[in-house]
């Protein structure tokens, strides 16, 4: 039997993986590879090996080769061979290369034990001519996962709360899904906790959201130092005063803001060193979501003009630790004098 799993949706998948390796007694007959690193050939050897004290054995097979520079897949392969009605094959892919280890794997399928469950694992989606997909359609079940988008979004973070045993409210799954998008592993983080603060068979409400969501409550200031980089003063004013009358702490909130402005300010250096945004996000071990924010603001900024906004935070939070003014004056200013 073999399981393809593919699709963008990489949190489902290794979900709908989970499953699967439950539904079976495989003892010690259980072997995991990683496809990017592990010759196809010890991968076929041992799925053809029978189980030792169990009824079956399972391979899990976790990704694909990388192709290399150059290189087709084994659609391409096929669509080649079937032009010039020769089947060619390199030393070169028989060894190690994607289209060979696709070719290879997809034609043992079909001759392996009875006794053998393989499941691959793609976080991509398979073209419908590729090998392996047609070697699933025969031999086995393809499950493709991909992830929702707009209403099917806010759908899935129903079902999953459904899951849980709670209610999820429409405007709190709103928030949810504006702020967070469609990251599930997040997502089933986030409810998963605001399940255990509402309790079984309540339903989580926006203030819940806004309470307990710290990936929610970061984005809301993004929509603050968004206002700001525009210049927008009202708007950053009336989001600002939203965040605090939600019950935000103002040291809290000076301390989230300043640590954007710190970002803003590393990500413009790096910007300008030429990286992106999965570099820059990988470089300052922050999120991805964050860099990608900070890459669209940085260019509303001169590199003055954030240092100064810096000082003009630390020194906010100097004065409001030592009583020298209200929060909400403190913060007012700060906004009034933001990039300044």
């Amino acid at each position: 039997m073999f399981y393809l799993l593919h699709g963008d949706d990489e949190f489902s998948s290794r979900e709908q993986l989970k499953k699967l390796r439950q539904q079976g007694d495989f003892g010690y007959n259980q072997d995991i590879y990683s496809g990017t690193d592990t010759d196809v050939k010890t991968i076929i050897m041992n799925s053809n090996t029978f189980p030792f004290l169990s009824e079956q054995r399972l391979i899990v097979v976790d990704g694909l080769p990388k192709k290399r520079r150059g290189e087709s897949s084994s659609t391409e392969e096929t669509a080649k061979s079937s032009k010039t009605g020769k089947r060619k094959r390199s030393s070169k892919a028989a060894g190690g290369g994607r289209a060979g280890f696709e070719k290879d794997l997809a034609e043992n399928i079909a001759v392996m034990p009875e006794s053998t469950i393989l499941l691959l694992i793609v976080e991509e989606a398979l073209e419908s001519s590729n090998v392996l997909l047609k070697a699933a359609e025969q031999h086995g079940k393809v499950i493709q996962s991909t992830l929702p988008k707009g209403a099917a979004l806010d759908k899935w973070i129903a079902n999953r709360a459904r899951t849980m045993n709670v209610k999820i409210a429409s405007d709190a799954t709103s928030l949810l899904a504006n702020f967070i998008g469609n990251n599930l592993r997040l997502l089933a983080n986030e409810l998963d906790k605001l399940a255990m603060y509402v309790g079984p068979g309540a339903t989580i409400t926006s203030e819940d959201v806004r309470l307990l969501s710290a990936q929610v409550q970061e984005a809301r200031v993004f929509d603050l130092t968004d206002a700001l980089a525009q210049r927008n003063r009202r708007q950053a004013l009336n989001i600002l005063h939203d965040l605090l009358s939600d019950g935000e702490p103002p040291i809290r909130l000076i301390s989230t803001i300043t640590m954007q402005v710190r970002n803003l300010l590393l990500v413009k250096e790096l910007a300008q060193k030429g990286m992106r945004g999965p570099q820059v996000a990988s470089t300052l071990g922050i999120a991805p979501f964050v860099a990608s924010k900070a890459m669209g603001q940085v260019g509303n900024f001169t590199a003055a003009q954030l240092e100064n906004t810096y000082r003009q935070l630390l020194a906010t939070d100097a004065a409001l630790k030592r009583s020298r003014m209200t929060p909400e004056m403190a913060l007012d200013l700060l906004v009034t004098q933001f990039g300044a």
